[in-house]
C-alpha cells in the first residue's frame, strides 16, 4: 500500500521527466490488423535461445486483445521525422474509423505483423509471455527477425509530454 495520498499524481509527473523512444506495436492475424504507440518498450535479455523484449499495452487498447490472440508482433522504432505516424497511432488524428495504418507505408514481417517501410529499426515478435499490472499488460516478445536499415538516422524521443529529437553532448 502506498503512504503518499497523492502518489499517482506524483508518479505521473515524475514520469513525465524520463525521455523514451517512440515506438508503434503493431500486429496482424485472426484477431486482425492493429496498432498502438508505445513510450513503454526495453530489452529484456540479449541472452538465451532467443533475444527478448517487453512492451506495456493498455488493456482497453484493441492492440492489447489482438496481440495476445495473434501471438505476433512488431516494434517499430521511430524516426525523428516520423510524429506523425505515432499521432495516428496515439489516437490523436482522424475520427471513429479512422485507418492508422493510412499514415505510413508498409510492409510485412516473417511473424506477419506489419512494419514500417522506413523505421529507425524495428523488431519482429512472437508473443512469449504476458502479465497484467494494473491497467497494463507487460506483453514479452521472442525476437524473430531485426530490421536493420540502410541508413542510420535519430530516434523520435518523447520526454515533458511532447516529441524530441536526441542531440550529441560536446564532451
Amino acid at each position: 500500500m502506498c503512504e503518499e495520498p497523492n502518489i499517482r499524481q506524483q508518479f505521473l509527473k515524475g514520469m513525465s521527466f524520463s525521455a523514451s523512444t517512440v515506438n508503434v506495436v503493431t500486429t496482424d492475424g485472426p484477431a486482425g490488423r492493429q496498432g498502438v504507440t508505445v513510450s513503454a518498450m526495453s530489452s529484456v535479455s540479449a541472452d538465451g535461445p532467443c533475444p527478448t523484449l517487453l512492451v506495456c499495452v493498455h488493456e482497453a487498447s484493441p492492440a492489447a486483445a489482438a496481440v495476445l490472440r495473434n501471438g505476433v508482433f512488431c516494434v517499430n522504432v521511430l524516426r525523428e521525422d516520423q510524429s506523425s505516424i505515432s499521432d495516428s497511432f496515439a489516437g490523436r488524428l482522424g475520427s471513429a474509423g479512422y485507418d492508422k495504418f493510412a499514415c505510413a507505408s508498409w510492409t510485412t514481417g516473417i511473424t506477419g505483423a506489419p512494419r514500417v517501410i522506413d523505421p529507425l529499426v524495428a523488431f519482429d515478435c512472437r508473443l512469449s509471455g504476458e502479465h497484467r499490472v494494473g491497467t497494463h499488460y507487460i506483453i514479452i516478445g521472442s525476437i524473430a527477425h531485426v530490421f536493420l536499415p540502410k541508413s542510420g538516422g535519430s530516434p523520435l524521443i518523447y520526454s515533458n509530454r511532447s516529441y524530441a529529437r536526441p542531440t550529441e553532448l560536446a564532451i
